[in-house]
C-alpha cells in the first residue's frame, strides 16, 4: 500500500503581479510541509492534468478577484461536480478554469480523490514582478491554511 499523495498547484504567473500569489504559496508549503509535492507552477488549470494524477489530496491555490478586501484567503472544497468551486465568487483569470479542468479529469478517470482550492484575494494583476503589499502579507496565511489542510486540520466552506 503507497502512502497518501498529496499535491500543491500554484496556479498563475509571478509575471502578472498579483497573479503570481498561488505560486508563491505553493513554493512556500513545498518548503515547509513534508510529504507534499509541488507541481507548478501552473499556468492555465489545464496543465494540472497528468500533474494531479492518482493524488489523495490537491490543494490549488490561486489568485482570485471577488471583491472582498485584497490578501482575504478562502477555503473551498470542491464537490465532484465541482459545485462548490462554482458558487465561490470571483473570477479567476484563466481559460477553462478549474471546474472544468476538474470535471474533465472526473470524466476520465483520473481526478485526485479530494481537491480544495485555497484563494487569495488578489489587487494588482498588471504586467511586472511582485505581490502587491496586501497579497505578499498574506501568503504566510494561505501558506497556513494549506498545511493545516494537509494535516487534517481545517475544515472547509
Amino acid at each position: 500500500m503507497s502512502p497518501a499523495r498529496t499535491v500543491i498547484a500554484g496556479v498563475g504567473s509571478e509575471y502578472r503581479r498579483d497573479d503570481g500569489a498561488g505560486v508563491a504559496v505553493a513554493a512556500e508549503v513545498a518548503a515547509r510541509q513534508a510529504g507534499t509535492v509541488d507541481v507548478g507552477p501552473v499556468g492555465e488549470p489545464l496543465d494540472l492534468l497528468g500533474r494531479w494524477d492518482g493524488a489523495d489530496l490537491a490543494v490549488v491555490v490561486d489568485a482570485v478577484r471577488s471583491g472582498a478586501p485584497p490578501g482575504t484567503v478562502s477555503v473551498v472544497e470542491v464537490g465532484p461536480d465541482g459545485a462548490a468551486a462554482e458558487a465561490t465568487p470571483g473570477t479567476s483569470t484563466h481559460g477553462i478554469g478549474l471546474v472544468g479542468t476538474y470535471r474533465l479529469a472526473r470524466a476520465t478517470g483520473s481526478a485526485p480523490r479530494r481537491l480544495v482550492l485555497v484563494c487569495v484575494e488578489g489587487a494588482d494583476f498588471g504586467d511586472g514582478c511582485g505581490l502587491s503589499p496586501a497579497v505578499a502579507t498574506a501568503v504566510p496565511e494561505a501558506a497556513r491554511a494549506v498545511i493545516e489542510l494537509v494535516r487534517g486540520g481545517v475544515p472547509c466552506a
